[in-house]
């Protein structure tokens, strides 16, 4: 489980890059402009160690070998990555216009899907170089450029799902009561990154009336023997994300609590039976929140049923009213239904699913059954 997945190679960057120049045109794109940041990683390989004014742009358009324009004294690195070979390097030096060097590449009279995460003064600048070209955001134009995961895509989500597991299998061992929150979530940090994880993104710990909270901000609560435990964590292994909620219990539960339990673990059970191929995200959420608003405790499930996951813990697709986007063999994403009772205690349950040709496949395995922690 700690092992090192075998690394994506230039080959594989390039597939992923004429897949993206392609929907970029069935969009209705000129092309697409990728910043640093989880895309540019994704089509290339290529992290810059840091992110500063200096202008690093991934040029795709349909017809067009892709170019990575990058700063000269960052040549080097990007020339290591190991997408590098599949694409042109492109470099500026200082004093030299970026916007312009890059403006050489883009149909100037074109639409342009960009990186959400890009800077305004890089978008800016290259409006003033040209001012004939209009932008979309790719979270707009392309949602699920990266939803459908690959063979080799889905082999990584599944290992840090099973190191997510593990850590869970660990957590429950070590005693609760007593112990502050922070206590707690520096052991699931510790385990995730003992597992496997080479970034921990989150380490939810939220103790009794804190479990109303769904994103509670560990802090120095003193976890009490009948608290109910909102454990949710997750980060990226081998640069592919795992994120799972399961909720403990420090001693034996009332009969309310046991309710609210199963009343979630039911309501999670249906949102994953309601996974097929070509059913809109939408009927996710709705199988989920359903179970729980029959029960009379649908005004305390306050947040989506879920969410995509890849080379980010959070991304597209989503699963919640209104989104129409029909499942598709290798999407990833969460179900995770929740009931908060303000003041009192929180429940959730979350799994990362996949969806295969006839259905759905859990990459969570621990149980969801109550769990009585010391």
């Amino acid at each position: 489980m700690t092992g090192t997945a075998a690394p994506f190679v230039a080959d594989d960057y390039r597939v992923r890059m004429e897949r993206a120049a392609r929907s970029a045109a069935e969009a209705g794109l000129a092309g697409l402009l990728v910043a640093p940041g989880p895309d540019l990683v994704w089509l290339t390989g290529y992290a810059p160690t840091a992110v500063t004014e200096r202008l690093t742009l991934l040029v795709l358009a349909p017809g067009q070998d892709p170019v990575l324009v990058v700063p000269t004294l960052e040549a080097p690195d990007a020339a290591k990555a190991a997408g590098a070979s599949a694409l042109t390097l492109r470099d500026w030096t200082d004093g030299k216009d970026p916007y312009a060097a890059t403006a050489a590449l883009m149909d100037a009279g074109g639409r342009f899907g960009i990186s959400d995460n890009a800077w305004a003064m890089h978008l800016l600048g290259l409006q003033k170089a040209l001012p004939g070209t209009s932008y979309a955001s790719l979270t707009d134009a392309l949602p699920m450029l990266r939803a459908v995961k690959d063979t080799a895509e889905l082999e990584l989500l599944a290992a840090a799902g099973a190191a997510a597991d593990a850590t869970f299998e660990e957590i429950r061992k070590v005693a609760f009561g007593g112990r502050r929150e922070s206590e707690v979530a520096a052991d699931l940090a510790g385990l995730l990154r003992r597992f496997g994880h080479s970034q921990v993104d989150f380490t939810i710990v939220a103790s009794g009336p804190n479990g109303a909270n769904p994103h509670h901000e560990v802090g120095d609560r003193v976890i009490e023997r009948g608290d109910m435990v909102v454990l949710d964590f997750g980060g990226l292994k081998d640069g592919y994300g795992s994120d799972t909620s399961r909720t403990v219990h420090v001693g034996e539960p009332t009969d309310e609590e046991r309710r609210v339990h199963d009343l979630v673990r039911a309501a999670q059970e249906a949102g994953f039976r309601a996974v097929r191929p070509g059913v809109p995200c939408q009927e996710v959420d709705r199988a989920a929140r359903a179970v729980i608003a029959d029960a009379g405790y649908g005004e305390y499930f306050i947040h989506r049923t879920g969410h995509g996951i890849g080379v980010t813990t959070h991304e597209p697709p989503y699963m919640i009213e209104g989104e129409e986007q029909p499942l598709v063999p290798g999407m990833c994403f969460s179900v995770e239904p929740g009931v908060y009772l303000p003041g009192r205690f929180g429940v959730r349950i979350e799994d990362i699913v996949t969806v295969t040709e006839d259905g759905g496949r859990r990459l969570n395995d621990t149980t969801r059954e109550m769990v009585i922690v010391d």
